[in-house]
């Protein structure tokens, strides 16, 4: 199972993580992992090469996570960005439930 975990501070994003393997077909073959993977690569490089914000972002291929840390508040175009993966991660997860499990945090 793909676990994804989402911290807020006053509504603005302040972490993501997404860590695990759906598990939903062999690899090279699981939709679901490539789903995910895409929409959460494409959202850390976005946000790198377009936004102006300090972010951190690791990945650990053997482990299937990556994370973006914001080490400030991130701007308008950030937050569209992450609005942006959420909205198709919401989508995935909702379709597939037993593969994709979404945490959303107050901190």
């Amino acid at each position: 199972m793909i676990h994804i975990d989402v911290e807020k501070r006053d509504g603005a994003y302040t972490f993501f993580k997404s860590a695990g393997h759906a598990g939903f077909a062999g690899v090279g073959e699981d939709i679901v992992c490539s789903a995910v993977s895409i929409l959460v690569i494409n959202t850390a490089n976005s946000i790198m090469s377009f936004c102006r914000d300090a972010v951190s972002v690791d990945a650990d291929d053997a482990k299937g996570e990556i994370s973006i840390r914001f080490d400030e508040t991130p701007g308008h175009d950030a937050t569209l960005l992450m609005d942006s993966m959420m909205l198709g991660l919401g989508g995935v997860a909702e379709e597939y439930k037993d593969f994709v499990k979404i945490n959303f945090q107050e901190v």
